[in-house]
């Protein structure tokens, strides 16, 4: 196949300008650094003297009970996933769906703008929304690549989705940052508005520059039906086409049993995957509560993180033309196992910068190398790429689900979210071992 023209690729690509603004404001940022204010007791002289919070009758450790939200958004997505792909491929509307989920998630965003310190409910409940629309509308974004760009194409235009959603994100977030530091330029007196300003321009953000991807993107290729022919009561057939996901999930895993790359690199992609998606979620309750950064000081460094991630994507794109893809991955996974053995015993805000820095090189390169490197993989005779794109985001979501209530669990036992961190040094450990498996099978093939 031909790659698409320019038009549908930045097309597809303005997907990622539009939902990176809920995963840089919502799940890095000013929502973490908000959620950490309002749900912190402060003593007299206003020092943070717990963390501490009531939800649904139990107490939890404020970090942890975020950790265990967006846990359980990720749960949901798991399990949703592969039905709603089968229903995408049954009835060939991947585009409706992914709309649907668009405005799932930016409504959500929107709806945060009502989230206060007496309203902790309704600010967890939206942010598990929000997570399920925008993993939810990734299913299908997904699985667009493999339709629009050819095979030597997809590392670019992978990277190209990361850096346009880098820099729209970046963007908002400046526009955002202005808000929330310097609310008297704009007459804001409640030091909660900016904030859940700055919520309700996600959401807008989202939704309005989506449109952009929703008039280029081509109607999906032609799909056969993943069930037999339908019964003569005609719902029967379509129900069944509801569980087909899983069936499909079931036959993508069987393949993979026949094609030991992909078998491997699934395996691997979750292990990582458990590691570097929690960094990534964590980070800024990190910072504020363990370093006692400011708000105005993490909102600067995760900018940083994006910014860095524009040039990584494209770096790790060039380099794996040079090197290839699972020895730059390997070496990726390496990088990461560092960073959080520095993190563990990071203890200023300078050094926090440093490491910032360098997962902003890592993160946007491993996400969009990880991407395409499955789409490489997937066998080239499957007209089903939503399936196999299915199988790809449930490894990620379980992964995450696995991370993050891992990360949440130990320091609500322990007390210390620096000991969580020992948990993702094991998980990148073993993504590296299993990447370097697959290195040492292609030596041996190449030998044969």
């Amino acid at each position: 196949m031909k790659t698409a023209s320019k038009k549908v690729i930045n097309g597809w690509a303005m997907y990622d300008w539009a939902n990176s603004a809920y995963n840089l404001v919502i799940t890095s940022t000013i929502f973490p650094a908000y959620y950490d204010a309002i749900t912190s007791t402060k003593d007299a002289t206003g020092n943070v003297i717990s963390h501490k919070v009531m939800f649904l009758g139990k107490e939890f450790e404020s970090a942890s009970l975020y950790n265990y939200a967006i846990a359980f958004a990720y749960l949901l997505i798991a399990i949703l996933s592969p039905i709603l792909s089968s229903i995408a491929d049954y009835r060939g509307n991947k585009k409706s769906f992914m709309q649907f989920f668009c405005y799932l998630g930016s409504l959500a965003c929107c709806a945060l703008y009502w989230f206060k310190s007496d309203t902790l409910t309704l600010g967890i409940a939206c942010a598990i929304i929000a997570a399920v629309g925008y993993c939810g509308s990734l299913v299908f974004y997904n699985a667009y690549l493999p339709e629009i760009a050819a095979d030597e194409d997809q590392d670019n235009v992978s990277a190209k989705g990361f850096a346009y959603g880098y820099i729209g994100s970046v963007l908002l977030q400046i526009i955002c940052f202005v808000f929330v530091l310097k609310p008297e330029l704009f007459g804001i007196v409640d030091g909660s508005f900016a904030p859940r300003l700055s919520f309700l321009l996600v959401g807008l953000w989202w939704m309005g520059f989506a449109q952009i991807t929703f008039a280029t993107l081509p109607k999906p290729l032609a799909q056969q039906p993943l069930t037999p022919p339908p019964s003569p009561e005609g719902r029967q057939g379509e129900t069944r086409g509801l569980w087909a996901g899983f069936v499909e999930l079931k036959k993508v895993w069987r393949q993979a049993g026949h094609l030991p790359t992909l078998k491997k690199y699934l395996v691997a992609f979750f292990c990582y995957s458990m590691g570097v998606q929690t960094v990534m979620l964590a980070a800024t309750l990190f910072g504020s509560q363990v370093l006692q950064m400011k708000t105005d000081a993490l909102i600067i460094c995760i900018l940083i993180i994006q910014i860095v991630a524009i040039g990584g994507a494209y770096l790790m794109a060039k380099l794996s033309d040079i090197f290839g893809n699972f020895k730059v991955l390997a070496f990726v996974v390496m990088i990461w196992v560092g960073i959080c053995i520095a993190a563990y015993f990071v203890t200023t805000s300078t050094q926090f910068y440093v490491i910032a820095g360098i997962v902003g090189l890592v993160m946007g390169g491993i996400q969009s190398l990880s991407r395409s490197t499955y789409a490489k993989i997937m066998p080239t005779d499957t007209p089903d790429t939503a399936s196999f794109f299915s199988f790809y985001d449930v490894t990620e979501k379980v992964a995450i689900v696995i991370g993050m209530f891992s990360f949440g669990l130990v320091q609500q036992l322990t007390g210390s979210m620096r000991n969580s961190i020992l948990v993702l040094i094991v998980f990148f450990m073993a993504g590296v071992v299993m990447l370097l498996l697959i290195l040492k099978q292609q030596r041996a093939v190449s030998k044969a």
